[in-house]
């Protein structure tokens, strides 16, 4: 987490790492120098194109920060090459604060969440949307996998920083999909014993039926 750290460690997180024991984590982390952005490798590719979802911190104007969810199917989020990432915009609440507050600052921060391996990758970068005709090709890349709904625009986001965090304190969550591959091999065992209790009472019948002679 190279250029991750020289992001995040700002003079007053040096200083409360100080004040709380932990200096040497920010020193270990900063001794190598800035080397510029941090590549996305192939562990963070397969993570990122694994999720359905991913939280997205953008800041307004008045100095707020906002968060937003976004969701659709594994692979929404596409990788370009990297160092970018990009996905389609489509139509929500129209309240358009994200949107917004890239315009005026394209600074943001997206959490990449896998809550059933208590596993998470965090991004800092610089996000753009344009228009979906001043970028077709990279429309058609997106368009393959995306979100439902009409598309509006594109989000383009140029990597600066990744870390990946610890599991601790990650409360395990399953999604419908997750959950019905993990139950899978129970629930084929509860169909081929009742299949079983129907043989045996099968038999059961056949035993006590009485003689017909």
């Amino acid at each position: 987490m190279g250029r991750y750290a020289h992001l995040a460690y700002t003079e007053s997180v040096r200083r409360a790492q100080e004040e709380n024991g932990s200096a040497q984590v920010g020193l270990r982390a900063l001794a190598q120098g800035d080397p510029g952005p941090d590549p996305l490798g192939p562990d963070e590719a397969a993570f990122i194109r694994g999720r359905d979802g991913f939280y997205l911190a953008s800041v307004g104007e008045t100095g707020w920060p906002y968060v937003q969810y976004r969701g659709g199917p594994p692979g929404f989020v596409h990788l370009l090459d990297e160092a970018t990432l990009a996905w389609a915009e489509v139509r929500g609440n129209r309240q358009y604060i994200t949107t917004g507050n890239l315009a005026a600052d394209g600074r943001v921060s997206l959490f990449f969440m896998d809550y059933a391996r208590q596993a998470r990758l965090k991004l800092f970068g610089r996000a753009r949307t344009l228009p979906l005709a001043e970028d077709p090709g990279t429309a058609r890349v997106v368009g393959g996998v995306r979100s439902d709904g009409p598309v509006e625009r594109l989000t383009v986001v140029a990597v600066e920083g990744l870390n990946w965090n610890c599991s601790r304190h990650i409360t395990p969550r399953y999604s419908q999909a997750e959950l019905t591959e993990s139950l899978a091999p129970v629930r084929a065992r509860i169909t081929a014993l009742e299949r079983e209790n129907e043989r045996l009472r099968a038999r059961l019948a056949e035993r006590d039926a009485p003689d017909p002679r």
